[in-house]
């Protein structure tokens, strides 16, 4: 007759539920001024940017003087300027939200989540319950068994 096995049996048990809701973000770059000129067959006094009077607003454009060098003849030009965001004043975020976002001129906005009748329980007997919410939210419930034998 064989000897009896013996082995260790552990089994542990775990249950888990996430709710996330997404935040509201926004990320906004401040663009600077810019000029730029250029022409042939063109007499030019040079235009440019100036210079801002206080330091939170924008450089403007000086559109310089130009004429035609010789009159009947072939002649191009081209003039651009691109007006810079001043700087607003500081931006106050109160229970999460920013009230008034900055209006530069690169913004990307994204709505935050809605958590609606977003909900997850655990009974005792590891039965996992989730209910679905708004827009942005994302529920996850799990049920993990490990079983070792030694």
């Amino acid at each position: 007759m064989a000897a009896p096995a013996h082995a260790d049996l552990i089994t542990k048990h775990s249950t888990s539920v996430q709710l996330t809701v997404d935040a509201a973000a926004s990320q906004a770059t401040r663009l600077g001024s810019s000029y730029s000129v250029s022409g042939s067959n063109v007499s030019a006094t040079l235009g440019g940017l100036t210079a801002p009077a206080s330091a939170t607003d924008a450089a403007t454009m000086n559109g310089g003087t130009y004429t035609q060098t010789t009159a009947g003849t072939d002649f191009n030009f081209s003039q651009s300027f691109t007006g810079g965001d001043a700087i607003p004043t500081g931006t106050t975020v109160s229970s999460g939200v920013v009230g008034t976002l900055p209006a530069f001129g690169n913004v990307t906005t994204t709505a935050g989540g809605v958590a609606g009748s977003l909900a997850g329980s655990i009974t005792s007997g590891h039965t996992v319950s989730l209910t679905a919410g708004g827009a942005g939210t994302s529920a996850t419930g799990q049920f993990v068994s490990e079983v070792t034998i030694k």
